[in-house]
């Protein structure tokens, strides 16, 4: 068998084989014609698509643009401004240096330029097939810069058309080029939008900043989240600078913008180098945000080794991407103390929590509402609600909280109980009754439910709880909740208070000038001077002290000291710290002229004093048990029993829902 003849490829068959090299799919030509267009300094780049870059691919910027009498080479293959001879490779600082973008765009297209350079009258249009100009380039209007139009990509290679995906999809990728370019160009504005449509998809504006691109490109979600990361070492001569995303954001695939020398590249090593660092930190099968400017001296990278330059090499790559990947983990070890994490009142595609039922909606005042089922009910509905099993606090280190000694006025436990029945005194006055109709009308049933049926978790801290009912885990706010369990006791057992005796009366205009020393008084010279109002507050409890001993067991001498307070919650003592401000407001935030009112406001203000409060913790002393014991077996017992949650609990956040027992099954099946 003879072999075969060697033959010189015709020269349109070597140019067609040359472009599908370089312009592999839409995206490819665009970045080429990006590089070119920030090349000649453009500050202002738009690109316009239809079908995905296939039917219509156009790029206009504002550049210094082509000077007419180089219209008749500018497709031709290896023509450039940008390299006279081989050395300059080694010093090459452009993006673009073979010339073969437009020449091979030219060879699968048909491609169009109009451009205007600074010193031209008027702008100058020409078109190409195959490298050649169809006619000679026409004067036009047009503004200073360059606009390269690129119609029927790949009309005559009918398997590389055929091989490409759908127009959506190759859309896509020309918006992950555009991104990625707007991103690392702050300096420069893109803009990024389908024929046809009046708005962008990628809009950026020039002279932005790398963080604010990274927020109109990719989110807000991914901007809070960035850290920013500068590593330099003079030996290898490199530098680099970008930010990463912290432990708090991760997502399905890796999204990582490397440039090199300011030319977008991938780099499979570094990329692994890096996610190798964050496998400790994020959830398995999750990824982080990463954009990185790495400059290395250009004499030790080789930009020639690949046809769309999508990959460079450079010496000490080992060694740089160890350094790298040192100063990624540096910088997550520094941020790991401080993760955060963002709550929202309702899980995805919950309801208000819980649902207020139908035959209840309108009668709130009827407490629960009974649901037989004879349902079966499968293992993963099961829940496991005994309140014997252990607490949230087996699994915390015990530590004593105790409340500050800035008030010792309390020292001895209550000596009378709260609820006397043989001698309670029946509620006649209308006010009170009408504010008592008011809590049943408001009440929330499903919330009612909810708080009935509850299973108590354990403490997160003085102001919440965590507490669980049927397959729902909560975060409530025990300082709502105390403040209101405490208002409707003040109500429903009005004038029915056993007294909290004080070891020492406590002066009302002591306690009166004491508060208003404090920044949340909000005293002012112009209201005068504080010995004053301290004076006016004591004429005023004691004026109404008869009332506020026979109704609430508030009891104050004629020398104007508290001798009692009411005493609302067996095994309950308020914190003594606010005592001083519960002066002030009864003086500043009661209505004392309208009956209704009156009682309505004095019970909020002592409401709000019993209630559990960061600052103004129970009184545990004696009790060795502390603060934790008294939320979990005085105020939560209590509130099972009595409490009628308002409308508004299930709107704000005093009932949080976290964590859903069906939605947790599907999250620990894919861990």
């Amino acid at each position: 068998m003879e072999p075969g003849r060697i033959r010189k490829l015709d020269e349109t068959v070597v140019n067609r084989i040359a472009a599908g090299e370089v312009v592999q799919r839409p995206a490819n030509a665009l970045k080429e014609m990006i590089e070119n267009s920030l090349d000649a300094k453009s500050t202002q780049i738009q690109v316009t698509v239809k079908q995905g870059g296939l039917k219509l691919l156009q790029i206009q910027d504002n550049g210094t643009g082509i000077r007419k009498e180089d219209l008749e080479i500018v497709c031709e293959r290896f023509t450039t401004s940008k390299l006279r001879e081989f050395g300059d490779l080694t010093a090459i600082s452009t993006y673009g240096f073979r010339g073969e973008a437009l020449a091979s765009i030219s060879h699968v297209a048909h491609l169009t330029i109009t451009t205007r350079t600074s010193d031209s009258k008027c702008a100058w249009k020409a078109s190409y097939i195959d490298s050649q100009l169809t006619g000679q380039p026409k004067p036009c209007a047009g503004n200073q810069g360059t606009q390269i139009t690129v119609e029927d990509l790949f009309y005559n290679v009918s398997t590389r058309r055929k091989a490409l995906k759908s127009g959506t999809e190759e859309y896509l990728k020309v918006a992950e080029v555009v991104g990625r370019y707007a991103v690392h160009n702050a300096s420069v504005g893109f803009t990024l939008k389908k024929q046809g449509e009046s708005a962008a998809d990628i809009r950026t504006q020039p002279n932005s900043t790398v963080t604010d691109n990274i927020r109109s490109v990719y989110g807000p979600n991914v901007a809070k989240e960035l850290l920013e990361l500068r590593c330099e070492d003079t030996n290898l001569k490199f530098t680099a600078t970008g930010y990463i995303t912290n432990a708090n954001y991760s997502v399905k695939k890796c999204v990582f913008l490397l440039f090199i020398n300011h030319r977008l590249v991938d780099s499979t090593a570094l990329r692994k180098a890096i996610e190798s660092v964050y496998a400790s930190y994020l959830p398995k099968n999750t990824h982080p945000f990463l954009y990185m400017s790495l400059e290395i001296a250009p004499e030790l990278v080789d930009v020639n080794v690949h046809p769309t330059k999508h990959e460079v090499h450079f010496l000490n790559e080992e060694a740089v991407i160890e350094k790298i990947q040192q100063a990624v983990e540096t910088k997550l070890l520094g941020c790991n103390a401080s993760r955060t994490f963002y709550t929202q009142a309702l899980l995805p595609g919950a309801s208000i929590v819980p649902e207020e039922s139908e035959e209840s909606a309108g009668t709130s005042n009827k407490l629960s509402v009974a649901k037989d089922t004879k349902d079966k009910v499968y293992a993963h509905q099961m829940i496991r609600t005994d309140s014997r099993d252990q607490k949230l606090d087996k699994f915390l280190s015990k530590a004593e909280v105790k409340a500050d000694d800035a008030e010792e006025n309390l020292k001895e436990k209550p000596q009378q109980s709260s609820r006397n029945e043989e001698k309670r005194r029946e509620i006649q006055l209308t006010s009170i009754l009408t504010l008592i109709s008011q809590l049943e009308t408001d009440c929330h049933s499903g919330l009612r439910e909810a708080v009935k049926g509850m299973t108590f978790v354990g403490c997160v801290n003085p102001q919440h709880a965590l507490i669980q009912h049927g397959n729902k885990l909560y975060l409530t706010n025990t300082t709502s909740l105390s403040e209101e369990l405490f208002y409707q006791i003040l109500l429903t057992d009005f004038s029915n208070f056993g007294a909290l005796r004080l070891s020492e009366p406590a002066c009302i205009y002591e306690l009166a000038m004491m508060a208003l020393e404090l920044e949340d008084s909000g005293w002012s010279e112009a209201d005068g001077p504080k010995e004053e109002l301290a004076s006016y507050i004591v004429s005023l409890l004691k004026s109404k002290s008869l009332m506020l001993d026979d109704y609430f067991s508030l009891k104050i001498d004629e020398d104007g000291k508290i001798i009692t307070l009411p005493y609302l919650l067996d095994e309950y003592v308020p914190g003594m710290e606010g005592l001083p401000m519960y002066v002030l407001r009864l003086a500043t935030e009661v209505d004392w002229e309208s009956e209704q009112e009156c009682f309505q406001t004095f019970c909020r203000e002592t409401a709000k004093f019993f209630s559990i409060r960061q600052n103004s913790l129970p009184n545990d002393e004696g009790c060795e048990r502390g603060w934790q014991w008294m939320v979990e077996h005085a105020l939560y017992p209590a509130m099972r029993k009595t409490l009628l949650p308002p409308q508004h609990f299930a709107q704000d956040t005093t009932f949080l829902q976290i964590a859903n027992l069906t939605e947790l099954y599907r999250v620990f099946e894919r861990c």
